[in-house]
């Protein structure tokens, strides 16, 4: 009987996963893979899928461990594999031990293109980690002589590599480092697109550097380089912050002149920039402009119109906007909602805010009460809604769960949970999450769990998310026997590559 193993796998140094694969049927870890007349396949895909679950919860270090104890001697480990571990190791800032993997990929004869390599200094610039780019990028540079020299296919650094660290550099306001990569870029023989120079120019103005920003502007024009709606985009956007609308408004006319065509995007940013200046009427005007250039403005558009008016005291305006936006079939949010309550109360109009309130409540606004933190509105509502006979839907106490516990207050939440139960509310998994991730978030694993144990006997059955909320809450604790136990249950349930995602806009940060 053929069999495979990985040596015991140490989670956080305390706790030990002992995986056995047999080549027949009754294995003792259950496989999630439709190869079962083939171990290794088998076992190669299920490695792969707690691989990516592990990463999925950011635990890296336990992915790591658990590659590194697996014995290889039998099997080759796929490109799959690999290529999570160099992920793993460039979230954990690792820097040699990605580009080990990265040469054992070309050892096994893996095929891989640049785009492998764009991903993992893209994967060091999101994770903040520039310094450990810079150092792999020159270790690429290094990789491609060897790639050329073994199969004559040289994998060298290009633009999108060079454009990506410019941009996180810039990003982390490291702009005079940005500006050497930059032209070190052009010494070497690569050519700067667009995005490059968008990149910089983008850094600069956030530095406050505007005049080296128009520089670069202006040389990137001399160079035949046609700047995109983003690169003007920019510039306009530093112009009108620093209060020099009427330069923004030049910026805004050359665009016209030479293209592209201004988006919706120009459009609000230079309106907002005009507001800035106190110059209404000149927002106004650009705002039937665009309306005339057959660009459709969105809630964005409306929001900034409506906060504009309530900023310099015309509210009967932002009103009749409101009512436009209504009228259009667009959806005021949150930033409308709060830029006309304020405006209202700033101008005395106390019965109006109460008007617009209650029409909230009418419009069934549940939710928006909930973001802009106005709770006891959204339980006064709640409660009304009740006492009328009516029986709010499940979608509602997640969305006043998840506002309860984001905001801290654990104690209502946990309150009006029982409620619900107390009241036979048929519950669905979405809403038990919520509970289970605010008290997981709060220290309170047993409570959680506890909860997470309840649910099944209420009929409720768990899903990935619910799995992964209690298990990333023990690994954090070193409770990680009660989390491997999970783990098997969930691959158990065929969770492991469910999408969770469909509930995680409910759970709290």
């Amino acid at each position: 009987m053929r069999i495979i193993r990985i040596r015991y796998a140490t989670f956080h140094s305390t706790f030990l996963l002992p995986f056995r694969f047999y080549s027949h049927s009754s294995s003792s870890f259950p496989i999630a893979s439709n190869n079962d007349d083939d171990p290794v396949a088998s076992f190669v895909t299920l490695l792969g899928q707690i691989l990516r679950f592990l990463v999925k919860i950011e635990q890296y270090h336990t992915a790591v461990s658990l590659f590194q104890q697996t014995d290889f001697r039998a099997i080759t480990p796929s490109l799959c594999t690999l290529s999570i571990l160099i992920n793993c190791f460039c979230h954990l800032g690792h820097t040699d031990s990605a580009f080990s993997a990265l040469t054992k990929i070309i050892k096994l004869g893996h095929q891989f293109d640049v785009i492998t390599l764009n991903t993992q200094i893209k994967g060091f610039c999101i994770n903040n980690k520039v310094r450990e780019a810079l150092e792999f990028h020159d270790k690429i540079r290094a990789l491609g002589f060897q790639l050329n020299e073994l199969e004559n296919q040289p994998v060298k650094p290009n633009i999108v590599m060079y454009s990506t660290v410019v941009d996180r550099l810039c990003k982390d306001e490291l702009v005079t480092e940005a500006k050497k990569l930059f032209f070190k870029m052009i010494a070497m023989g690569i050519s700067p697109d667009v995005i490059s120079y968008s990149a910089l120019i983008h850094g600069f103005c956030c530095a406050s550097q505007l005049e080296e920003a128009t520089r670069l502007f202006n040389e990137m024009v001399r160079c035949n380089i046609k700047p995109n709606i983003y690169t003007f985009n920019i510039l306009i956007d530093v112009l009108c912050k620093q209060g020099r609308a009427g330069e923004a408004q030049t910026m805004f006319d050359m665009l016209l002149e030479r293209g592209p065509k201004p988006s919706v995007v120009t459009y609000n940013v230079l309106i907002h920039g005009y507001f800035l200046v106190n110059k209404v009427d000149e927002a106004a005007k650009l705002f039937d402009s665009m309306i005339k250039a057959s660009l459709v403005p969105g809630v964005e558009s409306y929001n900034i119109m409506i906060n504009g008016y309530c900023k310099n005291k015309m509210v009967d305006q932002a009103i009749t906007l409101f009512k436009e936006m209504r009228h259009k079939s667009l959806v005021p949010d949150i930033v409308t909602y709060s830029s006309l309550i304020d405006g209202l109360c700033k101008s005395g109009r106390i019965s109006c805010v109460q008007d617009l309130l209650d029409e909230m409540y009418e419009r069934g606004y549940f939710d928006v009460l909930c973001k802009i933190k106005l709770l006891d509105k959204a339980i006064a509502l709640f409660r009304k809604m009740i006492d009328k006979g009516c029986r709010p839907e499940a979608y509602m106490c997640s969305i006043l769960l998840s506002s309860l516990c984001k905001c801290g207050r654990l104690r209502t939440a946990r309150e009006f949970f029982e409620h619900l139960l107390v009241n036979n509310y048929c519950l669905d998994v979405v809403t038990y999450n919520i509970m289970i991730s605010g008290l997981a978030k709060e220290g309170l694993i047993d409570e959680a769990a506890a909860l997470f144990s309840k649910m099944k006997g209420n009929g409720c059955l768990p899903n990935a998310m619910s799995y992964e909320t209690i298990i990333r809450a023990l690994l954090a604790r070193n409770k990680n026997e009660e989390a491997v136990n999970l783990l098997h249950e969930m691959i158990s349930e065929s969770l492991l590559t469910n999408n969770s995602k469909k509930d995680s806009k409910f759970m709290t940060p």
